[in-house]
């Protein structure tokens, strides 16, 4: 026989909602009850956990104690799974509606992220979909604090921590570029050791500026790096206008830059390893129907990059 749980779901609701207000007097506003039912759920959630909750400061309002923020989380996620289980209890659970927070690795955001937006408004018009746009260890960061549901982003420089979880969804197998009246350009292989002579032009990222530099070590020789920036694109216009070349693992679907200029696109003959695209999320957090939804539009939309 299941035990009971010495804690109600209201009690949780009236925490939650206290919690995000820092006071009992906004939180019975905003919940329409009584300052001292309020006050009163959450003594007795005090109580019924045996923790302190809140620091309570006279004028100064609520402020949670360690105990507080672990518990805000989880109460968070055990609201979103009661909703989800009176929606199917009532029979309407294909009706997906809600937000769903994920974080995007900022290069990976112009590949998914637009089809990512127009399935999931043709197929689940109810989910609102908000972005965090940032590099791995901001994600991860994000993630941990309960700020997104899950991240997209590549496998290099995740952490191998136990508290997360991922799958990889796609492979990003590294390329060059040079300009299209680049002696090479009619080549559709090259191998690094070519270039060697030449400028390389850095996508100047954490974790991956040490990826592409080793990319090029690899041949034995170091890496002359001229020209670095943190945009993607104007990696790929430097390059058009002949400064340099550079090796990068996300394709565009066309060779046309920003600037106006044209750059070709050449396989890597050597062996080098390709990036993992992942979706990355907490391994002990129950992942909502709406945010199962959405991963699962990703793994399409991943699956369409590897056929095209």
């Amino acid at each position: 026989m299941t035990p009971p749980v010495g804690f109600t779901l209201l009690q949780l609701r009236y925490f939650l909602v206290a919690a995000e207000r820092g006071s009992m007097t906004e939180a019975s506003g905003a919940l329409h009850v009584a300052q001292s039912a309020v006050s009163a759920a959450i003594q007795n959630l005090e109580r019924d956990l045996r923790v302190q909750l809140f620091i309570r400061r006279r004028g100064r309002g609520l402020t949670l104690t360690p105990a507080g923020e672990r518990l805000k989380q989880h109460a968070r996620e055990l609201l979103a799974r009661a909703r989800e289980v009176e929606r199917e209890a009532r029979g309407d659970g294909e009706t997906i509606s809600g937000p769903v927070a994920i974080g995007c690795f900022v290069t990976l955001a112009p590949y998914y992220l637009p089809p990512l937006f127009s399935e999931c408004t043709r197929r689940y018009p109810g989910i609102e979909i908000d972005v965090v746009e940032a590099e791995t260890d901001q994600l991860v960061q994000a993630l941990g604090a309960g700020r997104i549901d899950f991240a997209v982003t590549y496998g290099l420089g995740l952490p191998t921590e136990p508290t997360l979880r991922s799958e990889t969804i796609a492979q990003a197998p590294a390329y060059v570029i040079v300009p299209a009246d680049h002696p090479l350009a009619r080549q559709s292989t090259v191998a690094l050791v070519e270039l060697s002579a030449e400028p390389l032009v850095l996508l100047d990222l954490p974790h991956s500026r040490d990826y592409f530099r080793s990319l090029v070590a690899a041949t034995g020789t170091a890496p002359d790096v001229r020209y670095r920036t943190r945009s993607y694109e104007t990696v790929r216009s430097l390059v058009a206008r002949g400064v340099g070349y550079s090796v990068l693992n996300q394709r565009p679907a066309t060779t046309q830059t920003y600037g106006g200029g044209e750059i070709a696109e050449l396989e890597l003959r050597d062996e080098s390893p390709p990036l993992e695209v992942k979706i990355a999320s907490v391994k002990d957090m129950t992942q909502t129907v709406r945010a199962r939804a959405v991963m699962d539009l990703l793994r399409e939309i991943a699956a369409c990059h590897a056929t095209a």
